[in-house]
């Protein structure tokens, strides 16, 4: 796990001092790879690769980057993992490749080199961004894993190319010291509270998309990021994944919890090689109790496990984790997060996340991310669960909404936002056919204006987009598409959400999330349930196997669970690793949030209707409505824009 950051000058005449601009590119990202850092520059300087590393596998010198090819022909910077490098090993010496050290980085490249990028990747199960360069055809190739679980960000400018693990590495390039914010980007955050690829809040610069990969000769190379981006192939799709599984169901539910646990087990397997120590954490859910169980039974010893846990006990699971870590007998450490504690992680967010980004629980990953790597430096998730096997609890509210959608003509819901006295009425007195727990309390004002736009959209994937979405249309125009890929045929309605959820919400906000804290605290994390493998059997599941009514959803993984602990191990209410946002904008938070709230600022900034926040704000300190997240992703803005836009830290980085 490192972090790769480098340059490519078409023109020849951009770079007074080449080394210079590369060491600081490289440099900015030294807390992803706090072990070693090396450069390399090619073609008399147009060409830089710098890389910062995070020993995992193959400790010595011989797993160093930027690494060349036996042949020479090919130089290679790669951040991630490649789980399967073993077999692909055996597989390559048995083709008569001879290998000089024990990294999977060199198994990868010297499969790149014998049988071209395509294939490589094709073979390669793993997460991981990659910058190669073809001597021979003088050419460079970037690529990123199928799930988008490691960054890569591309700008194109001015003759110039730079790429980066993070933005913070591009702002070091001199062709991009003063860069402008995208209007676009902007409005999808204010909408979704991250920013979908392939956009970045950067003009000019963007994001390589999940399982994609692009090559460009460096003589003849597109003239603009635009026309770069839309060279990119892709080597997998969830699109593909989701339509064969849809195709192919299991019919027997036995035959697919075999499935599934065959899977899981081996790709937990796989994830637990390393030359270091690894932990896992553990939340006390579904998803976590699993992958922590199964990795203690692949384990000689103690697993070593890690939660986080809460004052407010509505939000704090480390009883529940508590009680599964000594049934399976993992040797478990917790951290109490306090609000003072949350409120100094706040001020340091902007420094971890360069780019605008409103996930509250930001906050918890970052201090068990630093936790867990005071004794470990790989840790496990249980990321996926929710996008795979139906676990949000946002799903039952939204097909709750649909149900009642469908008990209105479709020519009275497309008069829904222009006619909302009788139809906010109507939407109040069908609160009772929100299933309970689905929708706590009564249909406020708040839930009912927002039911009415959902109703008024024009089919079911269109409704769900708009019952993700906070701050809609501040521009007053009509939102995008969350996700511009079609949805397979044949899927229902929950696996629509699942389906939309896993292109934009999975790689832009959760894993977004779980790269950068990690990243911070120098952690590698690795997600079992996130291999393609594992989601492509996912996908054949039985819907009873999925969120049937009246279930908590995840019912593969509970069945699971239920092979390994008692079922009231399972059994519980799920609440989520998140904070309790809402409280602390009230109290501890409240100070931070005047000050990024407040309608000056939020003139100032624009992207946002001031008048709007103002009467949010107000209607959230009253107590009568919760705008905890609306309001977060306000003021996640305001704090980016005044470290990145404003500070006298970014002058130093515009002036570098």
């Amino acid at each position: 796990m490192c972090g790769i950051a480098g340059f490519v000058d078409f023109s020849g005449r951009l770079q007074a001092d080449p080394r210079r601009v590369l060491d600081q590119m490289r440099d900015s990202l030294h807390h992803r790879g706090p072990d070693a850092g090396g450069s390399l520059l090619e073609a008399g300087g147009r060409i830089g690769f710098g890389h910062r590393r995070l020993a995992i596998i193959d400790l010595s010198e011989t797993g160093a980057q930027p690494m060349a090819s036996a042949s020479g022909r090919y130089v290679f910077l790669f951040n991630g993992e490649i789980y399967n490098f073993p077999a692909m090993r055996s597989e390559l010496a048995a083709l008569g490749t001879r290998f000089r050290g024990t990294s999977d980085t060199e198994v990868l490249l010297e499969a790149i080199e014998r049988f071209g990028l395509a294939d490589a990747l094709e073979r390669a199960d793993g997460m991981f961004a990659l910058a190669l360069f073809d001597r021979k055809k003088n050419e460079i190739s970037f690529a990123r894993d199928r799930l988008g679980k490691k960054p890569l960000y591309i700008g194109m400018v001015q003759g110039a190319l730079a790429f980066g693990s993070e933005l913070k590495a591009i702002r070091k390039h001199p062709a991009f010291a003063r860069p402008e914010i995208d209007g676009a980007a902007a409005g999808h955050f204010a909408r979704l509270g991250y920013i979908p690829a392939p956009l970045s809040i950067y003009r000019n610069i963007g994001k390589l998309a999940p399982a994609s990969y692009v090559t460009i000769a460096v003589d003849d190379h597109p003239p603009d990021l635009a026309t770069l981006l839309n060279l990119t192939r892709s080597y997998w799709s969830m699109y593909s994944a989701a339509s064969n599984g849809c195709a192919t169901r299991f019919d027997d539910e036995g035959e697919a919890l075999d499935a599934l646990e065959h899977s899981l087990g081996q790709a937990i397997e796989q994830r637990l090689i390393a030359d270091v120590p690894v932990g896992a954490f553990l939340s006390g859910g579904v998803d976590s109790s699993l992958v922590c169980a199964l990795m203690q039974e692949r384990l000689p010893g103690a697993a070593k496990t890690y939660t986080v846990g809460f004052a407010e006990p509505e939000v704090d699971e480390t009883a529940h984790a508590a009680e599964l870590a000594h049934h399976i007998g993992s040797q478990h450490t917790e951290l109490m997060l306090a609000p003072h504690s949350a409120l100094s992680a706040v001020e340091e967010m902007q420094e971890v996340f360069d780019e605008p980004f409103a996930d509250p629980s930001q906050l918890p990953s970052l201090l068990i991310s630093r936790l867990i790597r005071s004794e470990v430096t790989v840790a496990i998730s249980g990321d996926g669960g929710d996008e795979f096997f139906g676990g949000y609890m946002r799903y039952p509210r939204m097909l709750a909404m649909e149900h009642l959608a469908q008990q209105i003509p479709a020519g009275l819901r497309r008069l829904a936002t222009g006619t909302p006295v009788w139809l906010l009425d109507a939407a109040t007195k069908a609160n009772a056919l929100l299933r309970p727990g689905s929708v706590a309390g009564t249909l406020g004002g708040d839930r009912a204006e927002k039911l009415l736009g959902i109703i008024a959209e024009p089919d079911f994937r269109h409704r769900y987009e708009h019952f993700l979405s906070q701050w809609i249309g501040v521009d007053g125009a009509r939102p995008s598409p969350i996700v511009s890929a079609e949805i397979p045929q044949g899927l229902s309605k929950l696996e629509q959400m699942m389906f939309v959820d896993a292109m934009s919400y999975l790689p832009d906000d959760v894993l977004v999330k779980v790269d950068r804290t990690s990243m911070a605290a120098s952690l590698e994390v690795r997600s079992p349930l996130l291999d393609h493998k594992v989601i492509e059997t996912a996908w054949r599941m039985p819907d009873s196997l999925r969120m049937p009514a009246g279930t908590a959803g995840k019912v593969a993984l509970r069945r699971l669970l239920a092979r390994r602990v008692p079922d009231h191990m399972i059994d519980r209410p799920k609440r989520g690793f998140g904070v309790p946002l809402n409280h602390w904008l009230r109290g501890p938070l409240r100070e931070l949030a005047e000050e990024h709230l407040s309608a000056a600022r939020i003139k100032k900034l624009g992207h946002f209707d001031s008048e709007a926040v103002a009467r949010r704000w107000q209607e959230h300190l009253s107590g009568r409505r919760n705008w905890g997240f609306h309001l977060w992703t306000c003021i996640c803005f305001s704090m980016w824009h005044r470290r990145w836009m404003e500070d006298p830290l970014a002058d130093e980085v515009r002036a570098a």
